[in-house]
Parts: C-alpha cells; structure tokens; sequence
C-alpha cells in the first residue's frame, strides 16, 4: 500500500522552515494573481474575473496530500491549488483571463472557458492517453455549481475498480488502484441535489473521495442559513459518519481556513483514510474568508455588514499565517529558532508582487502579439484595394479609431472590404480573399474544433464488419441477442463494465444481461441506487481514467435526470479542452412506443440539441443495438444508444460474429425500395412505418423506407438525398413531440442535402401529438403516429397530385 503524508512526514526543521516559506509565498504569488486579475477586468482588458483568494491555505494544504496519478475534480476557486500541483502558471492564469486561444499559453482550455477553469492534458496531440500516473490530473471544471460532484464519484471509484481490473496498458491510469479524487465545492452549492446524490453514493461505494467544502457563510449574497435545512452542514452531515466496524458511511472533518497546522493535520488524516481505507472524507473548511468578493461583476459590501467584513480583515488567511510564523519558535539543542523575520516576510510579498506582474505582463504581451500579427497579416492587402474603392479608405479610418483591438475587428473589416468589393476580380482582392480563408481556417479551428474527437479513434473511422449469419444461426429473442453479445464484450474487453439500476442481480429488467453478473463478477456488472445524475457521473469519471464504462439508465424517460451532466459536462469534454481530454462512456438506456405515460416517452427533442458532442444511435432492433456496442468500444467518443422497449420478446436472427460485427455510425440503411415518396424514421417506430408502407403499396404507392439508425452523425453519405432525387417526396415519421427530432432530420435534410430541389410536394412530418402517450391501453395508437396515420397522411399527398387516382378518404 503507498504511504500518506502522515507516514512520510519526518523532516528537519530548516526542511520544515523551507517548507512553510515556500507555503508562504505561494499564497502571496496566488494572492497577488487574485488582486492583479480583478484589475485587469476593471480596467477591461478582460470580460469576466472571478478568483480563489481567501482560499489559499486549505489548498496548500490539499496540495501536500495530492499525488501523481490522483484526480481532481472542482470548480473555479482553486487557483492556489493549480498554482501549487504546478498545473496553472502566472502566464497560463492571466492567459485564461485574457482569452487567449493558444493552448501552449492556456493549455486548460485554450480559451474557451473563463478563468479560474483548470484543467491538465490527458492526452497527447494525437488523441492517445498520456501516462496519468506520471502527472498530477485535474478533470476539466465546469461551471454549473455541484456539476463537478457525479463526475467525482467515478473518478473515485475507477480506484476501486483498477484494485481488481488489469488490462495491456492499464499501468497508464493506476498503481494498484492506490489513487485518490479530490473534489472541491463552494458551502452554498452543497444545496444543490448532485451534492448530497454523489456523497451517498460514495458512501455507500465506499471509494476513496475527498470532498473539500470551502464555506465562507454566503451563496453569493444568500447566507448559509437560507441555502440548507441547517447552517452547519457538518452538522447535517452527521448521519453520514461512519460507525466503527461498518463499511458504510463516510469520515467527516471540520477545520477552519486560517488555521495552517490544523489544516495540515486535517488533509493529512484525511488522505489517510482515502488512500489506505477507500474511505470517503467531508473536509468541511469553515470560516472561509473571501476579501474581493464574489466576483468582478458585484461587491460584496452590498451584502456584507462592517462587523462581517472587519472579521473578514483580520482572519484573512494570509494575515494569520503570517502571524503564526513570526509567533513561531522553537527550542532546538539549547537554541531558539525562528522561522522568519517581518522583514523576511515583507520581501516576500514584495517578490511575490513583481513576479506577479512581470507574468501577466508577458501573458498580454503573448495574447496582444497574436492579435497584432494577425492584424499585420491583412491590413496591407486592405489598404491595397484603397485605391479602387474610397469606402474601403472609411472602414480603414474606423478600423483605426478602436482603442482596443480584438480578432473580431480585423475580421469585419476583411470581411466588409470583400463585401464592397464584390464582382470585382482584381490580384489585390483575390490576395485578400485567400488570406481571409486562411485565417479563417485557423480561428475556426481556435474556437469550434473538438467537439467530436478528431483522432484515428473516432467512430467514423471504425471498419465495417457485417453480421455472419449461416443455417446455423438461430431466430432467438432480442435479448438474447445483445445479452450474448455482451458476454463477448465482457470476456474480450477486461477494461469494460456495466452498471445501473437492477442492471446486476436481476440482469436488467429485460434480461439483456442475464447471467453475466455471476460469470464476470459484482465489479463489472454492477447494480446500483436509483440515483441518475451519478450513474452517468460514475461513467463520465471512470472514463476519464482508461476504463471503459457502459452506464445504463433503465429507462429513456430517465435521461432527464441526467441530461444537465450530458450536456454541459460529457458532451464538451472534448471542445473545453480542445482535445486535452477525453470521456468515452456509453449510455445505455431503452425506450419508445409503449403504453404509460413513463416508460413510454421519447424526449428526443432535447437530448439531440442538448447533447451536441455524444453520439446519438437509435437502432431499430437488438442486432443494430449490439453492433453499435462494438464499434463505439472501438472508438474514443460518448455515445448514448437507445435500445428499443419493444425489442425484447420480438425473434432476431443471431449472428455467429457475436462480439466482432460491426454497425457504422453516421450511416443510413435502406430496409425498403420504393419509387414514389422517401419515408425516413427511427428506432421501434421503423417497424410500423414498414407495415404502413406495405399498406400504401396496396393502394398504388411505392414507398422507400429509410431507417436513420444514428442520428448524431447523421447521414454522412447523403443517401436520403439519393432516395429523394428517385422519389421527389419525403415523409418524416417520428414518435416525438412537433418540432422535435423530425425538425432535426428535415432540417439535415432539406438544408445541408439541399433535398429541396428536388421535392414536388411540400415535404411532410408524422409526429406525436404533444403530450407523453397516457396509460390506456390504446394511448400509443391515439397519441403516437399509427399505420393508419401514416398511410392517410401519405395518401393526402398523393390527393393532391392527382386527385382523380388517389381520391379523399374523408
């Protein structure tokens, strides 16, 4: 077992006294960084600051305690702990502050997330994992308070997991599984229900997680007796500590902020029951200070009465440390020593100051040089077209007139000087438009690449490999279809596993894992609490860490639990930090046209345009379900795949490639051809969009049906555009409410295929009325696109062609 910091900590004491000074002036540098940062803002060379000052001893703290291949996971107070793990710099901080989009200057993120958002690079250049171990990891922040928390849970409780699971190149993401995750979070977003649903999960885990709440009394201006139930949150917490002897529960410890030893003691003992019990620990730091406030956008003397802030004055942090190193001494062989002077104190504050100053200096320096360069770059080739045209010497002369330059500034002049020159085919004007292309190549790139992955594992370019059927293969139940085929996962990937609510004991509650927990074990296929948000977060954490999670939610309708984690954390993994990291977990869930109001709701709207960064694959059946499975354990992306509610009991043919066979992402399948009108669906809809097109070929319609399979990519090869230049019509069949996913799939269609062209009707969306289908038993037929709605709505088209071959029905 690695030692802890208490086992480690026998030093002399110059090593001692070298120790606290260096503590000293990192809270100095870091403290500086706070003040000089606000300026900026104020001055507005920035937009936004908002800083850790006040925070700056605990942090030190944690930081003593915190190891190569741990991982944090927190939010954007935590400057002195970046500072400290040497994951943030002086440069990189103001680079942050300033927006600069180069992610050698601002390796976090490159410019996309604003300050005091930390980060490091999990990945190389290429998209393959760095050596964790060998570095002090921080998961990308996000901003949405307590959205940090689920993500904690599974960089936790991959420690766990890593005790058991070994697999080639593992040694990259854990040592034995002796790591620990740090979490960080302000006291009012203990408030919040992904706090308290990850602390319990956790403790029920019982992975090593240490949890530090930085409590300085307020919620911005909302004090922390209107934020809980209790002020205290130790207090309210307390049902939480573990008892002796039980393997529940959690470790909780009070400490204030400026009390330097006693935070020491505190992290220390801490680290101690995480990384040798895989206990949780709750370090509630109290008496939090916070001397510029909130942020830059208020003041916190609006709120905050005289007696509060003249307490806030002298408990500051840095003014008791600094007391309690010039009261310190000690008695060693007769001699007393000290551990500094105020003199020795002032100079460094005074060093720390300059050093401040001279890296934000070189940070706007790097950020105004690019800016500069870029402008340098154009401005000849717009002064070129002067000449020959007086309303380009205006923009010019208005270009000039900014105080403060900015990329978007250089980019409207280029843009409006091809605007005015437009129809004009001069060498200075294609001088210009070719530049303009190049830089816009580069801040496209700057600020909109990485969404999806751009390495050799993504899922696009995973080869085809169809299912292998033969007179053997058998008409089996679905389930047993992608059971079976998870048993081959399971037995070929060691790093995957699965788990959600009766996903374990039972094997699901459709049986697609039966049996599997008892032959790979409680680890790998695992049940858990009905707590969403911290499945999904168990997912995006393990993930984060090499392994291979498949999170299931039980139900679609679920998802909605935890689409705030899917959207603003998974699903931007990959652009917030511009390729440095990477979380591919895939969410299983199940879902569509069934009776009752819950188990049958198909809340696609949101999920595609929420979750912009997940790939989203709605197969039809359990063999399309299955060989989804294998491309994306193949891939480096998230995924979330819909498996079809109504797919279970219905018979498939079982491929004998079980485990090898693959299905492509972004790509359509024609499962009907037609000549007449294009009918385009999804999911356990296709079945009664088949039936219905079987229906129209009786009454003189030949209808091609398509199945969309995957709806984020979609399409790739544009093969609906191919079935409507034969058809001329398009039909949108979809069991979500209007506007929903139908207006996706047309807007993909008409727009980015331009199908329009080549339509003769109006094209036309079949979607659900407006509500979740009720109970009854006939709630689908009546809320939900039926064969008879899709054959009279398609009929209705022909009507009006040709009104004599196809007359009215009503």
């Amino acid at each position: 077992m690695e030692t802890t910091y208490i086992e480690t900590q026998q030093i002399s004491f110059q090593d001692f006294k070298n120790q606290i000074l260096e503590d000293y002036k990192l809270g100095r540098i870091s403290r500086e960084m706070s003040y000089l940062g606000r300026r900026e803002v104020l001055t507005g060379k920035a937009k936004f600051g908002i800083f850790g000052d006040g925070k700056e001893l605990p942090q030190l703290a944690m930081a003593k305690v915190f190891k190569d291949g741990d991982f944090r996971s927190g939010y954007y107070r935590d400057q002195t702990f970046a500072l400290a793990i040497n994951a943030v710099t002086v440069e990189s901080f103001f680079a942050q502050l300033y927006a600069d989009t180069s992610v050698a200057r601002e390796p976090a993120s490159a410019g996309r997330q604003m300050n005091g958002h930390y980060a490091t690079r999990s990945l190389n250049e290429d998209g393959s994992w760095k050596d964790l171990m060998k570095q002090k990891n921080i998961s990308s922040d996000i901003s949405p308070t307590a959205g940090q928390m689920p993500r904690l849970l599974g960089l936790a409780q991959a420690s766990k997991i890593y005790k058991s699971v070994k697999f080639e190149g593992s040694e990259k993401f854990s040592s034995n599984g002796n790591e620990v995750a740090f979490g960080t979070i302000g006291d009012a977003s203990t408030a919040e229900g992904h706090f308290w649903e990850t602390l319990n999960a956790a403790c029920a885990l019982q992975v090593p997680m240490i949890v530090s709440i930085w409590d300085d009394g307020y919620g911005i201006s909302v004090p922390t007796q209107n934020q809980r139930a209790k002020a205290d949150i130790s207090e309210m917490l307390s049902g939480f500590q573990r008892n002796e002897g039980e393997n529940q529960g959690c470790e909780i410890i009070q400490v204030k902020a400026w009390d330097y030893p006693a935070l020491l003691d505190a992290y220390a003992r801490a680290e101690h029951f995480a990384r040798t019990e895989s206990v949780p620990v709750v370090v509630h730091v109290i008496e939090v200070t916070q001397p510029q406030g909130h942020s830059t956008s208020g003041s916190h003397e609006r709120y905050k009465n005289t007696e509060r802030l003249t307490w806030e004055t002298e408990f500051d942090g840095l003014v008791q440390f600094k007391e309690w190193i010039l009261n310190y001494s000690i008695e060693i062989e007769g001699s007393e020593q000290q551990l500094a002077t105020n003199d020795e104190l002032e100079k460094i504050e005074t060093d720390a100051k300059k050093f401040v100053k001279e890296g934000q200096k070189k940070a706007w320096e790097n950020y105004q040089n690019s800016i500069s360069d870029l402008k340098n770059s154009v401005i000849p080739l717009v002064e070129a077209l002067k000449s020959a045209n007086p309303e380009i010497g205006t923009e010019i002369e208005k270009f000039k007139k900014i105080i403060s330059v900015a990329k978007k500034d250089i980019f409207h002049l280029v843009r409006k000087s091809l605007l005015l020159t437009r129809g004009k085919n001069s060498a200075e004007r294609q001088n210009l438009q070719t530049k303009f292309e190049e830089i816009y190549t580069v801040e496209k790139d700057n600020y909109s690449s990485h969404l999806y992955s751009h390495s050799d594992w993504k899922a696009t370019n995973v080869k085809q490999i169809a299912p292998v059927y033969s007179e053997n293969s058998e008409m089996v139940d679905g389930r047993l279809v992608i059971r079976n085929n998870f048993d081959k996962i399971f037995d070929k990937y060691p790093e995957t596993l699965v788990f959600g609510e009766d996903a374990g004991n039972i094997g699901d509650v459709n049986q697609g894992l039966e049996g599997l927990q008892e032959k790979y074990g409680e680890l790998r296929v695992a049940d858990t609490g009905i707590r969403e948000a911290t499945i999904l977060g168990q997912g995006i954490g393990m993930a984060m860490r090499g392994l291979r999670p498949i999170a299931e939610i039980q139900y679609l309708d679920y998802i909605l639990y935890c689409l705030q984690g899917m959207s603003d954390d998974l699903a931007t993994v990959q652009y917030r930090t511009k390729g440095g990291q990477k979380a591919p977990v895939i969410i299983r869930t199940r879902g569509h046209r069934l009776e009752g109001i819950w188990h049958s709701g198909s809340p696609m709207a949101g999920i595609i345009n929420l979750s912009k960064g997940i790939l989203i694959l709605v197969p039809r059946n359990l063999t399309i379900a299955a060989g989804f499975y294998n491309t994306m354990l193949q891939s480096d992306e998230p995924a979330l795949i819909v498996e079809c509610l109504n797919g279970y009991r219905l018979k498939e043919k079982q491929p004998d490639n079980l485990g090898e066979f693959t299905v492509p992402v972004g790509k359509i399948e024609v499962t009907k051809e037609g000549k007449d009108v294009t009918l385009v669906t999804y999911g356990s809809t296709w079945r009664l969009v088949m039936e219905a097109a079987l229906e129209l070929e009786k009454i003189g319609i030949s209808a091609e049906v398509i199945d969309v399979q995957s709806l984020i990519p979609f399409d790739l090869e544009h093969d609906i555009l191919k079935s409507i230049q034969k058809t001329n019509r398009l039909v949108v069949i979809d069991e979500d409410v209007e506007g929903g996913t139908s207006a996706f799939i047309l807007q993909q269609i008409l727009e980015k295929q331009k199908a329009f062209r080549y339509l003769d009707s109006d094209p036309l969306t079949i979607s659900a009325e407006n509500h979740r289908p009720p109970y009854a038993s006939d709630g689908d037929y009546f809320s939900k696109p039926s064969v008879d709605d899709m054959v009279e709505k398609v009929y209705a088209l022909f009507n009006e062609v040709d009104p004599e071959k196809f007359p009215k029905i009503y």
